[in-house]
Parts: C-alpha cells; sequence; structure tokens
C-alpha cells in the first residue's frame, strides 16, 4: 500500500507539472541487467532491455543521465521484491546528489520499494554442503581454507548462532548471568611502565587458574571476552605460560586487567573444544571447516545458513573539509541485512560503548538524506552512523535489531575542526531499536557524540548490554560541541541485562545546554551486581544544563537518578520509583549547585531516599513526593526527615502515599 500511495502521489504531481517537471524514472529487479537502460518495469519481449540488477548499475545510470542533463528534476528509481546479494558497500558520492532545496522535492533523488513488494540489501553469504557428524552440522569453506573469508558470525534459519564458548551461558547471550557463566582471573599481571618505570598492572595479560584453561587444540581461532565494569575486551592468545599460570594476549585491553576486580570475569569463544549446545557454531579458519550444532526443529535440508561477507551495506562518502557533500537523496522500504566486523588479529577494545565499531550504513558529509520504513538486522557492526558533515538528516518508521554493536550514532568522539565537519540536526523518530550489543557489549541503542539540535523522539529501545542511550562525550568542564539534544518521549527499558556496570537508561556526559531529556519510559535497568551503577537517568561528569521532567523511571539496580558530577541541572516533575538500593544519589562534592530537584515522586520500599555524599548542601531539593511503600520511616542520608528539613532541604516536601493504582506491578 505504501509503494502504491507513493506512485499515485507522484503520477499526481508529476500531472500537475507535466510542462515543468519530468523525474526520470528507472527499475530495479534480481531479475535483471546492469548492461540494460532500466527504463522497463519488466524485460522487454525481445529480451534486449529491461530494468537494472543493482542499486549500483542505477546510480550508474544515473550518472550518465546527469551528465545529459536528464536528473535535473530529479529521480525515481523504483526497487522491485527481492535479495540483492553485495559483498561490499554500495557507495554514493557529491555527483550522486540530488538538486532539491526542500524536502520532499521531485528533484531528490528516490529510490523507493516498488508497490507492495520487499527488497532487501544482502551481504551475506548462503553456505551450504553440510553432513552430518555425530549430531553437529559440518560443512568445508575453500575460501576460508585458502585465507579469503573468514566470519565472526553466523545466522540459521534468520537467528543468530552462539559461537561456541565455555563456560556455557546460562541464558541466552549471557543475559542476566550467574556466576557460572565466567571463569575468574586469579590476579592481575605486574609489569613496568615504560613511561615511569613504576609497576603497574598489563593489559596484556593476567593470572588464571589452572583448572580453567585445557590444552586445547583450537586456542589459535578462540576469543578471550573480559568484562571491564562498563566494557568489554575481545583479545586473542598469543601465549599461556602454564608454570606461572599467566595468559598473554596479541593485544592490549584499553583498561588494565585487575583495574576494578582481582577476580575479572571472562569466559573464552569461538572455540571448539566449547562446542557442545544446540544453537553453538564454530570456524577452524586453517581448514575452512564450519560446525554447527541444530537447535531442535531444524533439520539440514530446509537450514538456510547465511555468512556475512560485505562489513558495510551502504555509505555515503562526502567530502566536508572540501564543501562536497552527498545531499538529496531519499531512501524507502529497502531492508538491508547481514554484515561482518572481524576480531582483529590484535583483538578488540574500547574504552567505552564500542566506539572503534563502524556501521552498516554509514554517512560522512551528507546532507538532507532520508530513510525511511526501513529494517535494518543482522549485523556484526552499529546500524547507522551519522558522521562528520553529516547534517539536516531524517530517519523514521525504522527498526534496527539483531546487533553485534549498537543502534544509531550521530556525531565523533572529538569537535569538529571545521564548520563544514559539524554534524548534527538529525531527527531519529519512530524507531524500535533492540537486541544489541551482542558480540561488542559495550554498545548504546543511540549514541551522540560532540553533535548538537539532535532529536530522538518517540522511539522504543531496549535489551541492550550497557547504555540506551548516550549524548555529550566532553569529559568534565571542557569546552564542548553537544548542546539542544532532544531526548523525548521515548521507551527505553530492558537495558544492562545484568552484563555491564556504570551505565544508564539515558547517560549524559559533558556541558550540554539546552538538552533534554523529557516524557521518557524508563524501566528494567539492571547492571551486573558484583559491581555498581544501573541507573535510569544518568548525568557523569561534568553534565551541565540538562533540563530530565515528566519521566517515568522504575526498577533499577541503583538509583532511578545519579549524578556524578556537574552542574545546574534540573530535574522535575519525574516519578523515579523502585531502585534496589537508594533512589536519588549523588556522589561529588562541589562548590557549585548540582542540580535542582523539585515536584518529582519518589517511591521506594528499601528504606533508602539519598545516596552517596550530601554534606555541602550544594543542591536544591524541594516540594517532592517521598514515600517508602514497606512502611519503614524513609532515611535522607543519615538523617530523618525532620532533621533533613531542618538543615533547609525539602521544606516544602511530603512524606506521603502518593496513591499509585498498583505501584508493585508497574501501574
Amino acid at each position: 500500500m505504501r509503494g502504491l500511495l507513493t506512485c499515485v502521489l507522484f503520477v499526481l504531481i508529476l500531472g500537475a507539472q507535466w510542462c515543468v517537471a519530468a523525474p526520470v524514472v528507472l527499475y530495479i529487479s534480481p531479475d535483471g541487467d546492469d548492461d540494460w537502460s532500466g527504463s522497463w518495469l519488466e524485460t522487454n519481449a525481445a529480451g534486449t532491455d529491461g530494468p537494472l540488477a543493482s542499486i549500483v548499475g542505477a546510480r550508474d545510470r544515473l550518472r550518465v543521465l546527469r551528465g545529459e542533463g536528464k536528473t535535473d528534476d530529479g529521480a525515481f528509481v523504483w526497487v522491485r521484491g527481492g535479495i540483492y546479494p553485495i559483498t561490499e558497500a554500495i557507495r554514493f558520492y557529491p555527483e550522486d546528489s540530488g538538486t532539491s532545496k526542500d524536502f520532499p522535492d521531485w528533484k531528490t533523488i528516490h529510490f523507493s520499494a516498488y508497490k507492495d513488494e520487499q527488497p532487501v540489501i544482502s551481504g551475506g553469504k548462503r553456505v551450504t554442503g553440510f553432513t552430518e557428524e555425530d549430531g553437529r552440522w559440518v560443512t568445508t569453506i575453500p575460501e576460508v581454507a585458502s585465507g579469503e573469508w573468514h566470519f565472526s558470525s553466523l545466522w540459521v534459519n534468520g537467528e543468530r548462532a552462539q559461537p561456541a564458548r565455555t563456560p556455557n551461558a546460562a541464558n541466552p547471550w549471557g543475559d542476566h548471568p550467574p556466576d557460572s557463566d565466567f571463569f575468574r582471573t586469579a590476579g592481575p599481571v605486574m609489569v613496568e611502565d615504560a613511561k615511569t618505570g613504576k609497576e603497574v598492572k598489563s593489559s596484556t595479560a593476567f593470572k588464571f587458574h589452572a583448572d580453567d584453561i585445557g590444552d586445547w587444540d583450537s586456542l589459535d581461532d578462540a576469543v578471550v571476552v573480559t568484562f571491564h565494569s562498563w566494557a568489554t575486551s575481545l583479545a586473542r592468545i598469543k601465549n599461556i605460560d602454564r608454570e606461572n599460570n599467566i595468559l598473554e594476549f596479541t593485544g592490549p585491553a584499553r583498561w588494565t586487567y585487575g583495574r576494578w576486580q582481582p577476580d575479572q570475569r571472562y569466559f573464552i569463544e569461538h572455540l571448539y573444544e566449547g562446542l557442545d549446545q544446540p544453537g553453538e557454531w564454530y570456524l577452524n579458519r586453517k581448514t575452512g571447516k564450519l560446525y554447527y550444532i541444530p537447535r531442535e526443529g531444524e533439520t539440514i535440508e530446509d537450514a538456510e545458513v547465511i555468512a556475512p561477507v560485505a562489513q558495510q551495506l551502504l555509505v555515503l562518502e562526502g567530502k566536508p573539509e572540501e564543501g562536497k557533500f552527498v545531499q538529496d537523496i531519499y531512501f524507502d522500504g529497502i531492508d538491508f541485512r547481514y554484515t561482518e566486523y572481524p576480531i582483529a588479529p590484535e583483538g578488540h577494545s574500547d574504552a567505552q560503548s564500542a566506539y572503534k565499531v563502524h556501521a552498516a550504513v554509514e554517512m560522512v558529509g551528507a546532507r538532507s538524506v532520508f530513510i525511511e520504513n526501513a529494517s535494518i538486522s543482522h549485523l556484526g557492526n552499529y546500524g547507522v552512523w551519522f558522521r562528520r558533515g553529516s547534517q539536516h538528516n531524517r530517519m523514521s518508521l525504522c527498526e534496527i535489531t539483531d546487533l553485534g554493536a549498537g543502534g544509531v550514532r550521530i556525531g565523533e568522539g572529538g569537535s569538529p575542526a571545521t564548520e563544514n565537519e559539524v554534524a548534527g540536526d538529525i531527527r531519529i523518530d519512530n524507531f524500535f531499536i533492540h537486541d544489541g550489543g551482542k558480540t561488542f557489549r559495550s554498545a548504546v541503542g543511540v549514541w551522540i557524540g560532540r553533535s548538537s539540535n539532535n532529536t530522538i523522539t518517540h522511539n522504543e529501545i531496549c535489551d541492550f548490554r550497557y547504555t540506551g542511550v548516550s549524548v555529550g562525550w566532553s569529559w568534565g568542564y571542557a569546552e564542548s560541541s553537544a548542546n539542544h539534544n532532544v531526548i523525548d518521549n521515548n521507551h527505553i527499558h530492558n537495558i544492562g541485562l545484568g552484563q555491564l556496570n556504570d551505565m544508564g537508561a539515558i547517560y549524559c556526559l559533558g556541558i550540554s545546554p539546552g538538552t533534554t531529556l523529557r516524557g521518557n519510559l524508563i524501566h528494567d535497568v539492571i547492571s551486573h551486581p558484583r559491581l555498581y551503577g544501573g541507573w535510569g537517568l544518568y548525568t557523569d561528569e561534568g553534565s551541565t544544563g540538562i533540563v530530565m521532567e515528566n519521566n517515568l523511571v522504575y526498577n533499577t539496580t541503583t538509583g532511578g537518578f545519579h549524578q556524578h558530577y556537574g552542574r545546574d541541572n534540573i530535574i522535575r516533575n519525574n516519578i523515579f520509583a523502585y531502585s534496589h538500593g537508594p533512589q536519588i544519589i549523588r556522589s561529588r562534592e562541589e562548590e557549585h549547585n548540582s542540580f535542582t530537584f523539585e515536584n518529582n515522586i519518589v517511591y521506594f520500599n528499601t528504606g533508602q531516599a539519598l545516596g552517596s555524599t550530601w554534606k555541602n548542601g550544594n543542591w536544591k531539593l524541594n516540594k517532592n513526593i517521598y514515600w517508602d511503600s514497606s512502611g519503614d520511616e524513609p532515611e535522607f542520608s543519615g538523617r530523618t526527615f525532620a532533621e533533613w528539613q531542618a538543615q533547609g532541604h525539602d521544606v516544602d516536601s511530603l512524606i506521603a502515599d502518593p496513591g499509585f493504582v498498583n505501584a508493585e506491578a508497574g501501574d
């Protein structure tokens, strides 16, 4: 119906402007040929002309027509349903741009699904030739044995398979893990720092318990996944010193081993000796043999096994530093599936948010680009990244799911060098972003770095192993290029899933004037219990000038709201309910006002209204309602409510039951 309505609208406008505008019309079909004109919906009777075979073919055809002056009024490229396999990203450059001034405008270049049909851009390749051996499916892939192709992910019948691991996870993808999911390090390895000469903890080795790691033949293929509070490292083994029980890796972790705990959690995956559960797989990179243990109901005759080939699917590649942009392109109703993100020989480790991982759909210097009605799924990396120089872009009515990393990224880790390289004014609206961080667990649902004037609204973001939305990325009170970001009216839930720490449903970092967190429904933010930090609204280092209002936050591990440190944030008209520990947390004493906390309802059953540091009085709390449903007298940082009010805090606040219908059931 969507495609039909678009066709009707196109005909109406074209008819009204017949003497003025005549957009080019092209067709793409899996049965097409890129040597044809693309002007035909079907192959002609003579078999000499018909639709094109690919988006790349249409892009190149439009270049020819553009040179002839035939695309001045835009183009409609209708993409027929079916699978369009690729081995590398489809790329658009400034010369592939439309010419519209305002959208919608038929001078835009449109790539749209043909009416009631579903085109799919696939970076995956089907793996066949399986035979059954002792309950396992086995096949040999010659391209792997020859070193031409390796992959880190595998899908069977559209469901991601788990790399063989030990210890096994009690729950899919290690969510809400019991202690039995992990080995524990036996302590750090101490080394001499090259700069200071002091003894420090190693970032390339740790001590292990002798019984944990066997003399396994597949350790060359293995990846050691170690948890560093809010991040993980994925390390490849260089050497095992069994006399001293030291495991040494080919590259460093971003955080030293033993920094937060002497007995860090880790497990080993991509290990043949760990192949013992339905849904697990292992690839021998030397012999090219692929092993898979089928799930219940899967048959070797009917299974569709897909391994990823392409690392990216769509790249818009402008040169913003030269003032050259890719602009005025519209993608509607096209799905993108299957990407690889390889774990390098030196392993992979990020400081935070899986920052080094790129995206399946990536834009540099993209302006007025629209993506709607798309599904982006089965990825080894992030879904979409609007990078430097990308402005005035829109995405809506999309689903991003089944992700090795995260959902959407906007901006960069550092401030832009020139005005042309500023990324901002990106709108992400009516999305369903879910089930991410399956390989790179610290990835984020929506990440905004050093970017301003972005709008993240009406989205559902859930099932991430770290943070739901991250915004800012200027540490402390350093100058920031992130302001006026709107994160409103989203449903953010099932975040953390018991895997990582120091995270939140919405995480803010740095000076962010004009940024709002409004009308969000947030719940079930659960960090790993052995460390700290599963918060609803989390203003981290230097967070300043942020307004948080009309949010409902409940069922969090260690606080509905937590401010590490910052200045003059406003928290008002929110409901914070059922943190498992203290409800409202302030972590650092500073000489300025930390925040104003007014007109909120704080509802709990732990006895602890406030947590951490409340000494110097540099905050403003008033006109709030507090209620401990357990019947206990609530405690305010070691004081009774009367003592707290006597010190000038919450003078107009109340201890009172707000009268919820059924708070215990989330109503």
